[in-house]
């Protein structure tokens, strides 16, 4: 697996540090190097990179400006690359894989690249399934329609295995098997772990996209569950019923969501 990597940094000198640092990894293919954002912008939509190591404060286009420049299309991954400590908290809410303070030292560029090999091996995964049924889909038809009848939930690659969050002006990075629970407050999200509660700027629709839904689902308009930590099920009247989890606390399943509470009734 070539990772296809593009270079951002006005400093020439800190470009030919990373090429440098970069080398011994071979499989890590520098496709370009770019010296400010609008110039970054152009390079990534025509080359189509994997990786952009960027950096946060250049003329013009700063990095958070080249994210955002590419909205409308499918972004790469990127990792920031900045002499300032300051900005770590922006660079995870712009989903970096990770945020590295100059001079980079190889052994943190080592655990960045292995993170970035991981986030695209799942990527590549996923694509080489849908890839694979397109291709069945073409020749064998009716096999493609048993397989797509028999799939089960989307795999569990596509979804969050950590999520970063942003409180008290910390950042949080919180393991989603240890999200009990989750209630929605406006634009704003109440997570639950068992020792801890955060709030997470962001809407219950956005945040479901992000959770596998064969472990968190819905159970109320404002109220997402982690399944795997229910330990009881308690009936209620008028259909409703309660979800006892693992931390004691106690969930109102409403009647629209039952559907939910007949999975671990056998």
């Amino acid at each position: 697996m070539t990772i296809r990597t593009i270079l951002v940094d006005d400093e020439p000198l800190a470009i030919q540090g990373l090429q440098l640092r970069l080398e011994p990894h071979e499989d890590v293919e520098i496709v370009d190097t770019c010296s400010n954002g609008r110039e970054a912008i152009r390079s990534i939509k025509t080359n189509k990179p994997d990786l952009v190591f960027l950096d946060i404060q250049m003329p013009g286009f700063d990095g958070f400006s080249v994210v955002q420049g590419l909205m409308e299309v499918e972004p790469p991954l990127f990792v920031f690359v900045t002499a300032y400590s300051d900005h770590a908290i922006r660079a995870f809410e712009a989903q970096a894989v990770d945020y590295l303070m100059k001079p980079v030292e190889e052994d943190r560029l080592a655990a960045t690249l292995d993170r970035v090999r991981q986030r695209l091996a799942e990527k590549r995964g996923v694509e080489e399934v849908d890839r694979l049924r397109e291709a069945l889909a073409e020749v064998a038809p009716e096999a493609a329609a048993e397989i797509s009848e028999g799939a089960e939930a989307p795999s569990a690659s596509r979804f969050e295995k950590m999520i970063n969050i942003k409180d008290r002006g910390q950042i949080f990075r919180v393991d989603v098997d240890n999200i009990e629970r989750i209630d929605a407050a406006g634009d704003y999200m109440c997570i639950y772990t068992a020792d801890n509660t955060l709030i997470l700027r962001e809407t219950m629709k956005d945040l479901e996209k992000r959770l596998d839904p064969r472990r968190f689902q819905r159970v109320h308009r404002s109220t997402i569950v982690n399944l795997d930590l229910v330990k009881q099920v308690k009936p209620h009247t008028n259909g409703e019923c309660f979800l006892v989890l693992d931390s004691g606390a106690q969930v109102k399943v409403s009647r629209s969501y039952r559907d939910v509470v007949a999975r671990f009734v056998h």
